[in-house]
């Protein structure tokens, strides 16, 4: 009988929603050294890696899985992340920010403060060019979001070309080519050594002054001094971050007196636990059947 532990801060909900699935021959216990599956945050998993005598298989209610493939832990286990469950979080985040900008939102807001009547006019992102640094199942729900205002899309990947809502794809020395003339710059990269500082300095010189930059994937893979410098010198319109390189931002990081600089806190796509739920239960069937589970994480690529 397959023995799970929930290691999170909502395990209780978690606990809840599992028994409210009742699913078969499943028992759920609190000793490590008893359980065979585990769900759980990244950073708690990695600290009960040592206690776990028997894993089989560890399924992470995030989609990030840094802590536990780094190489210095154990892999003697088939690991598994949350996807599918995010992409329409994100694209909420990204295009209400999009919408933000190109309907001067906050400057309707500042002229009704002063009691002035503004009727500057809106942008519309109909015919705008969207890059996506990273087109996996979250890349690939932006593009299809991107389609229903009718902008122009562009991917950037190691070698994937799976959406069919991009209209055309990049990959290797093509970045600078990727990023010429785009009107905004969105990235969902994955943490992994090879996208450390990928938006850097040459990245955010190639794009025109009137882009603007979001970031939703990893902080690591911005060279912040680079975007501090490009967005003081006025040649990026804007960037939006909600990852950052450091986290809790340090009080005294440049980026809080940055012009042009919208920040949330790792806030644009929250794991819910009746989402995070529905995928475990989904891998939960395969498992009993002995079939290949979805969302598998190959460590050597850390994804």
């Amino acid at each position: 009988m397959p023995k799970l532990i929930i290691l999170s801060s909502e395990k209780d909900e978690y606990r809840q929603l599992i028994k409210a699935a009742q699913l078969p021959d499943l028992e759920l216990v609190t000793d490590p050294a008893q359980a065979d599956l585990v769900l759980g945050e990244p950073k708690l998993i990695r600290d009960a890696l040592p206690l776990l005598s028997k894993p089989k298989w560890i399924q992470s209610i995030y989609a990030g899985v840094e802590p536990l493939v780094d190489p210095v832990q154990r892999r003697d286990y088939v690991l598994t992340n949350a996807r599918g469950v995010f992409g329409e979080l994100m694209s909420e985040y990204v295009f209400g920010y999009l919408l933000f900008l190109e309907k001067r939102m906050l400057e309707r807001i500042d002229a009704q403060k002063s009691h002035k009547w503004q009727r500057t006019e809106s942008g519309v992102l109909r015919g705008k060019i969207i890059g996506l640094l990273g087109v996996g199942s979250i890349g690939a729900h932006l593009a299809g979001t991107a389609k229903h205002f009718g902008m122009t899309v562009r991917g950037f990947t190691r070698s994937s070309e799976t959406s069919r809502q991009v209209d055309t794809y990049y990959h290797g020395d093509d970045l600078l080519k990727f990023a010429d003339g785009l009107d905004y710059l969105v990235s969902v990269l994955p943490r992994v050594e090879e996208t450390d500082k990928l938006v850097d300095e040459a990245l955010l010189k190639t794009l025109p002054r009137r882009a603007v930059f979001l970031n939703v994937g990893r902080g690591k893979s911005v060279d912040e001094a680079a975007l501090v410098k490009a967005l003081n010198n006025g040649k990026l319109a804007a960037a939006v971050l909600d990852v950052f390189e450091k986290e809790p931002l340090p009080t005294d990081h440049p980026f809080w007196n940055t012009p042009n600089l919208y920040m949330t806190y790792h806030t644009s796509a929250i794991s819910y636990p009746e989402d995070i739920t529905k995928v475990f239960v989904e891998n939960y069937t395969l498992y009993l059947e002995g079939k290949p589970l979805k969302y598998v994480v190959d460590f050597e690529k850390g994804y």
